[in-house]
């Protein structure tokens, strides 16, 4: 069993849309038996609360569930339970990098690495409207037939 966990802020934007979008790719491609996916936020403001009222509308727009999410904080046993955590930001990747203990086995890298010819990052849409929340969700979208490669070839 591959775990994959999602990293954002919050936990209630980017890393439960991402988290949404990979399960629905993985229940496509018959995977959802050999890959989970999770996700958690750096901080912990909104600990048991459910993604944004937009993410989960957007979400829900393009086929995506959020409704059952619930925001959690990034634990340091994560790195111990997960084989590969994705930050949504620059800003995570350094905070997941400055968190992860020595013996962490979670490979540690950005959602976007395994986007074509796209950003580094998924712009945070908390503060913004509809269109910000749109563009994250089709940038998450633009990682995933990468990263469902990736995992694939891990399974072999």
């Amino acid at each position: 069993m591959i775990r994959v966990l999602m990293v954002c802020t919050g936990n209630i934007c980017r890393s439960p849309t991402a988290e949404a979008v990979l399960r629905h790719y993985l229940k496509e491609a018959g995977l959802s038996d050999r890959i989970t996916v999770d996700s958690a936020g750096t901080g912990g403001w909104h600990i048991g609360d459910p993604p944004s009222a937009l993410a989960r509308e957007v979400g829900r727009e393009r086929g995506y569930d959020l409704e059952l999410l619930r925001a959690r904080q990034l634990y340091r046993d994560d790195f111990h339970d997960f084989d590969l955590i994705l930050g949504l930001d620059r800003g995570h990747l350094s905070a997941l990098e400055r968190m992860r203990p020595e013996a962490g086995r979670a490979r540690v890298a950005l959602l976007m690495d395994y986007a074509d010819d796209a950003p580094a990052e998924v712009p945070d849409p908390y503060y913004g409207g509809r269109a910000d929340y749109v563009h994250s969700l089709q940038l998450i979208e633009r990682a995933m037939p990468g990263l469902l490669s990736e995992l694939s070839d891990m399974l072999s």
